[in-house]
């Protein structure tokens, strides 16, 4: 793995592109696990069909999506929910105040790991997804379906036949955030602002398509890890799609680790970053905002990530590698779109969901994207073909 060293974080020498290897089990168990996966694969197949043929189109929040949503993640085994709520205490969550939890006309901002957040994002809120892109501020809202393959970099079969060819090509058109929340008053979007999966071991850099965003909307950070972790989709392709499905359906039980942090908005996390009277503290600021100066922030930054090991979780990436020429978007954070270059109140915006996602998900931030990520996958590819002509 030493080869792949430079795909590790400067600071801390966290690898969030590596794939995450199965928990150890006795080979007695295949016996057990093929069973598991012969018993569970055709019902799961038969839950998705019904899905793509009659339950997407019902209206949205509607019972009978969200309990088909349901059937998706219990068939393979995902039977334990490990919610929290920041600043509520555990067992009083249906107690908890309408503002604490996300409700229509706010906005998810996600942790990125596996397809299993999209679906249980869609089980429990039922939203609209977007895809962000790493140095754009627009979004392009997509279906549960494209959300899906994009955890894997693959093209949504969907989207090659007949209508849903002709709405996908319509559907291509990006926009702001604002502009999306504006136009779904009672839908909950949610975002990816990471734009490609990872490992879960740390959060990458984010995209600026959270700042698009109106100045009173809501933004919640979500975190999701998962037990036991191999179900997390780093590597693309279909073969990882397909073990992916192995590793779910083989699996006894799995168990999803949610915690959902304070809501923010971009007026006050703009108003706080400037504020010159927090600018002599190095404690966080309510909405999480580093108030001290650029300099200091970066210097804590790298302490931070220097002082902790490998994080506890893993996750996945690559919904850009094998995207389309207009889905394609190069650079970093300065956008080409004349939709303006990131200021540093705004940079300390993007911090503070960052931190809020890391400290959710118990893991560190890393200096590491997708462009970084495209090119491990890459360095991946032509190291497993190595490989395979050794042996």
């Amino acid at each position: 793995m030493e080869k792949y060293g430079q795909y590790r974080d400067k600071g801390s020498g966290i690898a969030p592109f590596f794939p995450i290897a199965p928990p150890p089990s006795s080979p007695l168990l295949l016996p057990w696990q093929l069973f598991l996966a012969f018993i569970r694969i055709p019902i799961l197949t038969f839950a998705w069909l019904v899905w793509l043929c009659a339950i997407r189109f019902l209206p949205a929040g509607s019972l009978l999506r969200k309990a088909n949503q349901w059937c998706l993640l219990g068939i393979p085994g995902v039977w334990w929910i490990d919610l929290q709520v920041d600043n509520v205490r555990r067992g009083s969550l249906s107690q908890t105040p309408r503002g604490r939890l996300p409700y229509p006309g706010t906005i998810i901002a996600s942790s990125y790991t596996s397809p299993l957040d999209v679906l249980y994002l869609a089980a429990i809120f039922d939203p609209i997804f977007t895809q962000s892109y790493r140095n754009s501020r627009l979004v392009r809202p997509i279906t549960q379906e494209t959300a899906l393959a994009n955890c894997f970099s693959i093209t949504n079969p969907l989207e090659l036949v007949g209508a849903a060819a002709a709405a996908t090509a319509a559907g291509q058109k990006t926009l702001p955030l604002a502009d999306l929340v504006k136009q779904n008053p009672t839908r909950i979007i949610v975002l990816f602002p990471e734009s490609t999966t990872s490992n879960g071991r740390g959060i990458l850099k984010l995209s600026p398509s959270l700042l698009s965003a109106a100045q009173d909307t809501k933004v919640f950070p979500v975190s999701l890890r998962y037990t036991p972790a191999d179900v997390v989709t780093p590597i693309p392709g279909w073969f990882e799609a397909l073990r992916f499905i192995w590793r779910l359906n083989s699996g006894q039980t799995h168990c999803i680790r949610v915690r959902i942090g304070k809501a923010t908005t971009m007026a006050r996390g703009l108003s706080l970053s400037a504020s010159p009277s927090t600018t002599t503290t190095n404690s966080p600021s309510p909405s999480g905002i580093s108030s001290s100066s650029p300099s200091q922030a970066r210097s804590r930054a790298t302490a931070d990530r220097a002082s902790v090991g490998r994080g506890s979780f893993e996750s996945n990436f690559f919904d850009t590698l094998q995207a389309s020429p207009a889905q394609k978007v190069a650079g970093d954070i300065s956008d080409d779109e004349g939709n303006g270059a990131v200021t540093e109140a705004e940079r300390r915006v993007l911090d503070a969901v960052a931190e809020d996602l890391a400290r959710l998900g118990r893991v560190k931030r890393v200096d590491l994207g997708v462009e970084e990520k495209a090119r491990f996958v890459e360095a991946w590819g032509k190291g497993g073909k190595v490989g395979k002509g050794r042996k």
